[in-house]
């Protein structure tokens, strides 16, 4: 401190100590301070590191990226302020007017709105086609394409994209294939090793894993598209929070045993559902009545992570009936959380569809997502038996 008479003179940020904390610490600071303008050159033309303006990065969102990048064999990703925002940053930050992209037809239901109303305003234009279906893909594409975004496994009705026919089609027409990893997670899935340029995740979900975190992250394999993504992100404002950052920090430490356990359980809801009267099907990819399992299986090494997707028997009434008697099960339109949650997409992610897109793949009123947490197995299994015979009954 220069000035100890001044009362609002800055002290130095930390006491000087022999020892350093186990835990990160939180850096909520705006701005960072440098000792003279030469000193700020350094920094900005990248002679040394340090941080400006927290907008333009900021310790805790680096030690989040530094993480998942670890997780995902990459080196140099960006950490958003939500999963969307990391999409947005892919198509608006790589993309320009005049150019195509090509979307999966079952993508998150604001990623359908975003490809559907907001990029061809900008001039953007988007096809949607079935990512399973690698000639229908290829049908869509265009000469002036220049990016394929699909997720590994679909929400909400866990259809398993062909991921290495993808790939090589890419490859083959140099286009961009961009792979949102969200529900298949680093643990399921690592895109980068089946051809993938580009992967996405919501933080926010099995990531972080409590509902307490708002944050995306991408990146790429090449390094001058990670600086493009970066400089669009920091000017467009996609800034994720540091104390959002510094809480994923702490659910990731966690992720692995949390993913495992609520993966096991998912397997044993899974089954159990497929045998109780009144449940009209079950969608889980490691079953070998799910429509992709083969696929599945070779993609996801065996794996089929913690989604389960089931439809009841009746409509809307059957579906309300539900979600009423599943006692102590959260119906909220999220995913990830310790808990188990349920989510019907015709109310919530795909509202925004007609009823008649929303039959067509398969979101009927009796549709629910299950987002499997960490519940004693048989426990929750009982809570569905009695929430599917009240729905029933």
């Amino acid at each position: 401190m220069r000035n100890s008479k001044g009362s609002l003179m800055r002290p130095d940020p930390l006491p000087s100590s022999a020892s350093h904390p186990v835990v990160t610490p939180l850096s909520p600071s705006v701005v960072y301070a440098s000792e003279t303008p030469d000193a700020l050159d350094d920094q900005y033309e990248g002679r040394v590191h340090g941080y400006t303006y927290s907008r333009e990065g900021h310790p805790n969102a680096d030690v989040v990226a530094k993480r998942l990048d670890a997780m995902e064999g990459a080196t140099g990703g960006v950490v958003t302020g939500s999963g969307m925002a990391a999409v947005t940053a892919v198509v608006m930050g790589l993309l320009k007017s005049g150019d195509h992209v090509v979307g999966g037809n079952q993508l998150y239901g604001r990623s359908l709105r975003l490809m559907a109303e907001d990029l061809p305003r900008l001039g953007i234009e988007t096809s949607l086609a079935d990512p399973g279906d690698i000639a229908a893909v290829e049908a869509a594409l265009r000469p002036e394409t220049k990016m394929i975004l699909v997720e590994a496994v679909s929400n909400p009705t866990l259809a398993i994209a062909d991921i290495d026919g993808l790939a090589k089609l890419c490859k083959d027409r140099d286009i961009l294939l961009v792979v949102d990893n969200t529900f298949t997670t680093p643990r399921g899935f690592r895109p980068f090793e089946r051809g993938a340029d580009i992967v996405i995740h919501s933080i926010t979900k099995l990531l972080a894993g409590h509902s307490d975190v708002m944050l995306g992250y991408v990146v790429a394999k090449d390094q001058a598209l990670n600086d493009r993504l970066r400089v669009f992100a920091v000017t467009t404002g996609l800034t994720p929070s540091p104390f959002d950052c510094w809480l994923a920090e702490r659910g990731m430490l966690s992720f692995e045993l949390r993913f495992d356990r609520a993966q096991s359980t998912a397997v044993t809801l899974a089954d159990h559902l497929s045998a109780l009267p009144g449940v009209k099907r079950v969608i889980y990819p490691t079953r070998a009545d799910h429509p992709d399992h083969d696929r599945a299986m070779a993609l996801l090494d065996g794996q089929g992570c913690n989604m389960v997707s089931f439809e009841l028997d009746g409509g809307r009434e059957a579906a309300n009936a539900f979600t009423r008697a599943a006692d102590g099960l959260s119906f909220a339109p999220t995913l990830g959380d310790v808990a188990t949650t349920l989510s019907h997409p015709a109310s919530s992610s795909h509202r925004a569809l007609s009823a008649e897109r929303r039959a067509e793949l398969g979101l009927h009123e009796g549709f629910f997502r299950v987002s499997v947490g960490l519940e004693d197995p048989k426990e929750l299994c009982a809570v569905f038996t009695d929430a599917v015979a009240a729905a029933t009954s």
